[in-house]
């Protein structure tokens, strides 16, 4: 297949997230399985217009606020030619509307998860009503395009909105199961450790986590926290660190490549997500392959990446007292994190990159390049 990948960003981005590691997961390997992908996404400053990644041709133009604009404009000027055999539309910020650009290719879509009201969580005003005024006609524009979501909450939703489950399918995340597994327990690090690993952005609501740490240290249970990511909205958290006086507890660590990641995962005594919606939680199911439980907002997408009292726990979002009380019975019982932390790793094993990527690649080739075309 020749395919064309619509995303905001590319994994090389400053702004890159789980939906930029999974494009390039699964489309870097179906171009080792003999497809040919490109990728048209947003440039930043600085960045080359072309470039070659994981052996798909990335083409970047506009900016991440002009992107909807140039976007088709470029690509009937440029790529167009190309041919190809199927438009694929990662969905992850606001929709492109692909179905509209009349390049007579048949359209797919991947849903991560849309933002809905959480929006005005995380944006400005303007910004915030204008993401959640574009996701409203998602459901006219693709109800009759072949959509892939990564959970069973991101279909649900989509479901909600007015999309067909029929035309739904859910091939969820992936994750290395070679480069990401435990350590002996003797390994760890030796001083109770919290981990969060993420953007930091507003609706991941780390805030609740340096909360939680202030509750723990009040009542006397020694515990760091390792922040390990960067966003813009780092000001206010180190403002909210300084203002609780818990820079001896917290530390943020700023961008960490993937071996640092890994190290993270694998020592830390237990993995924290506090976002208030998720499509899957990727870096829940990367600390479960290290064998590390994890304890998240009992939302959607996080439900579906902590199988609650087997992988982890789930707790109501934004409960910081609920939230410290679980992370303080699990850093003083070494048994449940044990049996948690086994339990993790189980349930990692069930998710591979090749099989998502087989997956996509039937789902493209069966469900929309090879399908009879609509009336």
């Amino acid at each position: 297949m020749k395919i064309v990948v619509l995303n905001w960003l590319d994994r090389e981005n400053p702004q890159a997230g789980g939906a930029e590691v999974h494009l390039h997961e699964i489309f870097g390997r179906l171009v080792g399985w003999g497809h040919s992908v490109t990728l048209l996404c947003s440039a930043w400053p600085g960045s080359p217009r072309r470039t070659a990644l994981d052996g798909i041709e990335v083409h970047r133009v506009g900016s991440r606020y002009t992107l909807s604009l140039v976007a088709p404009v470029y690509f009937r000027r440029r790529l167009r030619a190309e041919r190809f055999d199927v438009v694929v539309e990662d969905l992850n910020k606001v929709p492109f509307f692909s179905p509209f650009w009349g390049t007579g290719t048949p359209v797919a879509l991947i849903v991560h998860h849309l933002f809905g009201t959480a929006a005005f969580q995380e944006a400005s005003l303007p910004v915030a009503a204008a993401t959640w005024l574009l996701e409203r006609p998602v459901p006219r524009v693709f109800r009759s395009v072949p959509t892939v979501a990564v959970s069973e909450s991101t279909a649900e939703d989509l479901v909600r909105r007015g999309l067909p489950r029929s035309g739904i399918e859910i091939i969820p995340n992936g994750v290395d199961l070679e480069v990401l597994s435990p350590l002996v327990p003797e390994e760890r690090f030796p001083e109770p450790t919290l981990l969060y690993l993420g953007r930091l952005k507003r609706y991941k609501h780390v805030d609740l986590l340096l909360r939680a740490i202030s509750a723990l240290v009040g009542r006397g249970t020694s515990c760091r926290l390792l922040v390990a990511g960067r966003g813009d909205d780092q000001p206010r958290l180190e403002a909210l660190r300084a203002s609780l006086g818990l820079e001896n507890h917290v530390e943020f660590l700023g961008y960490v490549s993937d071996g640092e990641k890994a190290e993270l995962l694998r020592k830390s005594w237990i993995n924290l997500l506090m976002s208030v919606k998720e499509g899957w939680g990727i870096s829940n199911l990367e600390a479960a392959a290290c064998g590390t439980p994890t304890i998240a907002s009992d939302v959607p997408g996080l439900r579906d990446s902590v199988v609650d009292g087997q992988t982890g726990f789930l707790v109501p979002h934004g409960d910081v007292e609920a939230l410290s009380q679980r992370i303080e019975e699990l850093l003083g019982d070494e048994e449940t994190r044990t049996r948690l932390g086994t339990g993790a790793r189980r349930f990692a094993e069930g998710f591979g990159w090749d099989a998502s990527a087989r997956a996509m690649e039937k789902f493209l080739q069966e469900r929309v390049v090879d399908a009879p075309s609509p009336g």
